[in-house]
């Protein structure tokens, strides 16, 4: 439909100062910042094509478009998230990241968390959760009674409960751990890592296949001392090189670049002083957004 007399710039300026938090709604839908990209690109396409004097509320408008797209791609996704190989990871959002300014309790276990629900059940989750959205806005967004949708809100909360960090730890103490992690993982301090990490410890590691990764996650503390120290002594012959410590996705890790020149990064899980869980995305069509702009 046409806007009518409403000038492109006006669609703009009423468009721009909504980006951020419509892109933070499409990348925890989706898990994916290009997919995000794209999704409010053609809400703002969109947007431009409506009669913008009928909408009493572009923001909610808005957040309704963004959240219906992002299903209608969830759906299609289905298959494709079905037959990826080995675990899948959401693409990481390194601070400092423009546009997606990522809070740190949604961290990588919660969007992971988030994928096994149903896309009504975590759509239900983060517009009213996360982004505290009342259950009648909630309601109209997803086409559904709002009995309906606090029942869907209500099976996500008890699958990702469990998700969130019980005793988030500080930044500045994850970092000393993650530190502490990069030098004992890469020179294969088996003391060191069994000092570290928790005896219920986690390794999920997602190369997309495209990139040597583990097909399944390595769990307990004797199974990752395995798989890190044969880790260890690959990368000592050959050895990759730290690009920083940061925060990824809410969680303290490192950014590295391996020896067949192309990213990775590492988050941790940190519970009591030990890490609980390791997150390590080597798929490079999740790291693209990662590499320095050469243009």
């Amino acid at each position: 439909m046409s806007a009518g007399t409403n000038a492109p710039a006006e669609a703009a300026a009423s468009f721009t100062p909504l980006r951020p938090t419509l892109a933070r709604i499409a990348y925890r839908m989706l898990g994916s910042i290009a997919d995000a990209e794209d999704v409010v690109q053609e809400a703002f396409v969109r947007w431009l094509r409506t009669d913008r004097g009928g909408v009493r509320s572009p923001e909610a408008f808005l957040r309704r478009m963004v959240t219906r797209l992002c299903l209608d791609q969830l759906k299609s996704a289905r298959h494709r998230r079905e037959t990826y190989v080995g675990p899948w990871l959401p693409e990481p959002v390194v601070e400092p990241e423009t546009g997606l300014d990522v809070d740190e309790d949604v961290t990588l276990p919660l969007l992971m968390a988030l994928d096994r629900l149903s896309p009504l059940e975590r759509a239900a989750f983060l517009l009213h959760d996360v982004f505290d959205l009342p259950f009648d806005e909630v309601a109209a967004t997803l086409e559904r009674e709002p009995a309906a949708v606090r029942q869907l809100a209500a099976r996500a909360r008890d699958h990702v409960r469990a998700s969130r960090p019980r005793f988030p730890v500080a930044k500045a103490r994850g970092m000393e751990l993650a530190a502490a992690f990069f030098e004992a993982s890469r020179s294969g301090d088996t003391a060191a890592l069994q000092d570290l990490l928790a005896e219920d410890v986690g390794v999920w590691s997602d190369g997309g296949g495209k990139r040597a990764a583990g097909y399944r996650p390595f769990l307990g503390r004797k199974d990752v001392l395995a798989v890190l120290s044969a880790i260890a002594r690959l990368l000592q012959r050959h050895p990759g090189t730290l690009l920083g410590y940061r925060m990824i996705n809410g969680l303290p890790g490192f950014v590295t670049r391996e020896a067949d020149g192309l990213l990775q990064t590492t988050a941790l899980l940190i519970e009591d002083e030990r890490i609980a869980g390791i997150y390590i995305v080597r798929n490079p069509d999740k790291l693209r957004h990662l590499e320095p702009d050469e243009t």
